[in-house]
Formats: structure tokens, sequence, C-alpha cells
């Protein structure tokens, strides 16, 4: 199919994105990998595409702030390709495990990070990685700029808290503190395919080993990410656990959380079988990698 016909235009200032979204008939295209199919099938029928790519300011990559406050600030128009390989993305470690899954290297390489946390598919694995860090995304629209947190951003499949004349200009990962590890997986029918479940993992540790905080999202398993506190899941099932040691909790966790409807790839019970086992082993692997004598090749 054909995308129905539609205005375009590239400002070069956000004002003027914001005055050509008022209304609400206006659609944002940064790198188009998730709008232009949709537009393909005649799903959204835009009457005019706002073209953000050289607005000044939103190919912005860097590292800002200090102390427990440092983050790396990703603007709008940044390819997920150009953060994967930024030296600058080793201060988020969850990032460069999680970007390589996210769909193929030509889509990445126009894909933007804002436009896939904009697009919010409950599958999709950057929405994860931004709920488990507790990202801050920044939002502008005509009444002015606002900070919202990554899981009050997420509300549904394919909505968030922006608005129809809102845009996403950017959004903030927090740098990773000394003592946390991360783990990432999922599982999907081939690379590049969303996940049919999938978990991201963030453990701090103390000095003396034991857990101080610990933080899981799945994806692909509800309408939206679903964030758990799960430290005293890891601090019950010892020192040191295992993947046998926290299955049966988040086998538990499992039949809690995940509720998303069967199809064609998976029943809910199969996705739950998958969601525990790779809960269980991102989390092990999460909290060997913050341990002070770790070792593990964290890729």
């Amino acid at each position: 199919m054909k995308p129905a016909p539609f205005a375009y235009v590239r400002p070069a200032r956000l004002g003027d994105v914001l005055a050509e979204l008022a209304g609400g008939d206006g659609k944002v295209l940064a790198g188009g990998q998730s709008l232009v199919p949709v537009l393909a099938m005649r799903l959204g029928r835009p009457a005019t595409l706002v073209d953000i790519n050289s607005v000044e300011g939103l190919d912005g990559l860097a590292r800002d702030g200090s102390g427990d406050n440092e983050v790396i600030r990703v603007g709008a128009a940044v390819r997920q390709r150009t953060l994967e390989h930024s030296p600058l993305a080793a201060a988020v470690p969850l990032l460069p495990l999680a970007l390589p899954f996210v769909g193929h290297r030509e889509l990445r390489s126009r894909g933007t990070v804002c436009g896939s946390l904009a697009h919010a598919d409950p599958a999709a694995e950057l929405p994860a990685v931004a709920c488990c860090l507790g990202a801050t995304l920044e939002v502008a629209g005509p009444g002015g700029r606002r900070k919202v947190g990554a899981e009050e951003f997420f509300v549904g499949a394919m909505t968030t808290g922006a608005g129809p004349e809102d845009v996403l200009v950017g959004v903030e990962f927090p740098v990773a503190r000394p003592g946390e590890g991360h783990g990432f997986a999922e599982i999907a029918r081939r690379h590049g395919d969303f996940a049919l479940a999938g978990v991201a993992t963030r453990v701090r540790v103390g000095g003396d080993g034991a857990v101080a905080q610990a933080r899981l999202t799945g994806f692909g398993i509800s309408d939206r990410p679903v964030t758990r506190d799960v430290t005293d899941l890891l601090r019950t099932a010892g020192g040191r656990p295992s993947e046998q040691d926290l299955r049966a909790a988040t086998t538990e966790l499992a039949a809690e959380i995940v509720d998303t409807g069967g199809d064609a790839h998976g029943s809910t019970g199969y996705r739950r079988r998958l969601f525990a086992v790779l809960a269980a082993r991102e989390l092990a692997k999460a909290h060997r990698r913050g341990l002070p004598t770790a070792t593990e090749d964290p890729s």
C-alpha cells in the first residue's frame, strides 16, 4: 500500500516544530523506521509530517552532570547506531547490552533512540532499558518543556504521556554508579524481530557483596514495560544467588506480571516460562557483574 497524501515540512527551530504540530494533525519524523511502515499501511493519516532533523541541538549526545546526578543525554535526532558505537555508551552498560538487539544494523543506522521511545511498542528494547534505569524524558509542548520519568511516560501499547502537540526532544540515562551490574536478554523468533519476552536488570551491590538495590523490567509481556523492585527477591536467595536459586521466585513473579494474551507465536504460559528463565539468569549475571571482583565480560 501507499501512504495517504500529506504535507512535508522541515523546520530549523523547535518553536516552528511546535507551531506545525499545533492542532494535533501533524506527526514528527526523525528516523522514520517506525513511522513510515505505519503510513504505508495507512494505520496513520497525518496531515503533515514535521521533519526534526534540521532542528539545532536535537542531534546532541553528551555526558552531563556530576556525582550521582551524572547522565548521558541523547537528543531526539541521535541515531541508535550512533549511540551504540559511541564511547559514551560505556558509562551506561545496559545500553551496549541492549542496542544490538534493536532491529537490524540498517534500521539502527536510521532509527533514533527517542523515536523508539516515542513509538512505545511494548515489545521494544529501549523503553524497557529506560524504565529499568529510571531514565528521564524531556518533552516540549505548547506549555513549555517538562521532564517525565520513564515509568510515567509509557502508559499503554503505542501510548505515551506525550500529547499530539508535543515532541520528545531528549532522554537522559543515568550513568552507572560503582557496584552496579546489569543484564539484558530476550527471546525472539529471529534476531531483529520484536521479543516474545525479554528482561533488563540492574543490581547494585555494596562493598561486602550484599545486594543494596535490584530492579527488573520485563518487555513483550504486557501492554508496556513492567518494572519491579526485586531487592528482597535477591536477598532471600542468598549472598551470591545463582540462576537456579532465583528460578522459583521469578516463576512466581512471572505469574503476577506477564498478562499479555497468547498469539500465533506463543501462549501466555509460554511467555511466562520464558520470562522466568530470562529473569533468573539476568539477575544472577547482573549481581556477579556488580561484585568488586567481577571479571566477567559484560558483552
